[in-house]
């Protein structure tokens, strides 16, 4: 097996097949029998893979019960086997599973309380199973509302994995091609912005220029799909605001903003429900997926009413699973926690902690040349030098092998996959939080002290 992980094979902080000898017996006849039954696409994360047989709350647990810190996982974020979730979800499961095509008013409940979250015009949900195919509906909507075909996405976007979604996906490698009616513009990017450069105006700039791109090829204009967090393009949150010239710019030319939320929502900002509220913006469709059920197969698509209105009466559009009883029990648990245990809160005032904690560490190192974040996401950039600024993927994926051996999880970010990604739980506590920053302050002067 000879095979290496690369950023052109889809994934970053990936297991090189080559360091399979370095393996134990165990480990490596599971690695083996992954790609025996699995096949080559499926990636394990890590120089030294983890295997994980339980979790609860914040931590994963492996075999011998060694407790591994999760502070990546955004798909059970309000934690792991949350036991209201898995309450609500035994309780269904136990009494009714079934398609939207009964009278049901479980999913009418929920999402009354969903819509109320989003403010502004949004008042419709329709429900799938994942993300990528939230994404693929919202394009859809999208194209026949305003006739178009043309997207504009950031040029190193992830979106999704059905054939739509990875079309617009500039993360996916050479051999997933981006569709010819794409249009990529760059994400603002505040530590590696130009001097003098405004990068608020930049984007809306750059959208307009796409625009008129599209326009002289004969493209017409659909709409800008974006994570307002930018999440794969390095996690760029600052400063806060600086969409909105962007989607003016959208709205001007007859475009749709679709927020891609899957990342951004739920709480994980803080302050905000949903990422896009940080901008003070209102879109046109909202993305949602993996947090939605903490691990259950359900997502979806909110969206503006007159949005739904032609295209529901002209385009049929059913998903069997989507939304069924079992999959809207623990989204409405979800819902229920993020209210009740004041996740927002904690994520605010716990993500002001760790960024100032991840600050003052990084006092101490110049190969740390950014560290920024919003909420309970942070990015801590490498670079070889703080004044060439010229990215450290090396220190990057050292940094990150070192917390998995202290039992932290996180992963890389950004084009250059020189930033580290730590996106914890948004059930975190303060003890969780020491751990974190302790681990990551042991890891640097092991590293670089």
């Amino acid at each position: 097996m000879s095979e290496k992980f690369s950023p052109t094979a889809g994934m970053q902080n990936g297991f090189d097949l080559a360091r399979l000898s370095s393996l134990s017996d165990h480990e490596r006849s599971i690695v083996e029998r992954r790609q025996s039954l699995l096949g080559p696409s499926y990636k394990l994360m890590y120089r030294h893979p983890v295997e994980l047989v339980r979790a609860e709350g914040a931590y994963m647990y492996d075999p011998a019960g060694n407790a591994y810190l999760d502070c990546y996982n955004n798909v059970p974020s309000v934690g792991h086997c949350h036991p209201r979730v898995v309450e609500a979800v035994s309780k269904q499961l136990a009494t009714l599973n079934t398609h939207t095509r009964y009278m049901n008013d479980k999913i009418l409940n929920y999402t009354e309380q969903l819509v109320e979250t989003f403010g502004g015009g949004i008042g419709n949900v329709m429900y799938t199973c994942t993300g990528s195919e939230a994404v693929d509906l919202a394009l859809r909507i999208a194209k026949f509302n305003t006739g178009g075909t043309g997207i504009i996405v950031t040029d190193y976007a992830y979106h999704g994995i059905t054939s739509a979604a990875a079309a617009i996906s500039t993360t996916m490698g050479p051999y997933v091609p981006v569709d010819q009616h794409v249009r990529t513009v760059k994400a603002p990017y505040q530590y590696r912005a130009q001097a003098g450069v405004d990068i608020v105006q930049q984007l809306a700039d750059d959208i307009e220029v796409a625009i008129a791109d599209m326009q002289r090829h004969g493209i017409k204009f659909a709409g800008f799909i974006a994570d307002s967090l930018f999440s794969t393009d390095g996690l760029l949150p600052d400063p806060a605001g600086f969409l909105k010239k962007a989607i003016a710019v959208v709205h001007k030319h007859g475009g749709l903003y679709i927020a891609d939320e899957v990342q951004p929502g739920f709480g994980r900002t803080g302050l905000n429900m949903w990422g896009y509220q940080r901008h003070g913006i209102e879109p046109d469709l909202v993305v949602m997926g993996k947090p939605m059920g903490n691990g259950l197969p359900i997502a979806g698509v909110a969206v503006k009413p007159a949005l739904l209105a032609d295209f529901g009466r002209k385009v049929r559009y059913f998903n069997t699973f989507g939304g069924n009883p079992v999959c809207v029990s623990a989204a409405q648990a979800v819902l229920d926690i993020i209210r009740d245990e004041n996740l927002q809160s904690n994520c605010h005032n716990l993500g002001l902690y760790l960024l100032d904690g991840l600050k003052t560490i990084a006092k101490d190192y110049p190969q740390i040349g950014d560290v920024r974040g919003a909420g309970l996401y942070f990015a801590v950039e490498f670079v070889t030098d703080p004044e060439s600024k010229a990215p450290d993927k090396a220190l990057t994926l050292d940094v990150v092998s070192a917390m998995r051996e202290r039992r932290v999880l996180m992963s890389t970010t950004g084009k250059e996959e020189n930033s580290l990604k730590i996106r914890p739980l948004l059930c975190f506590t303060q003890k969780e939080a020491d751990q974190l920053l302790e681990s990551f302050d042991q890891t640097m002067k092991a590293l670089r002290g």
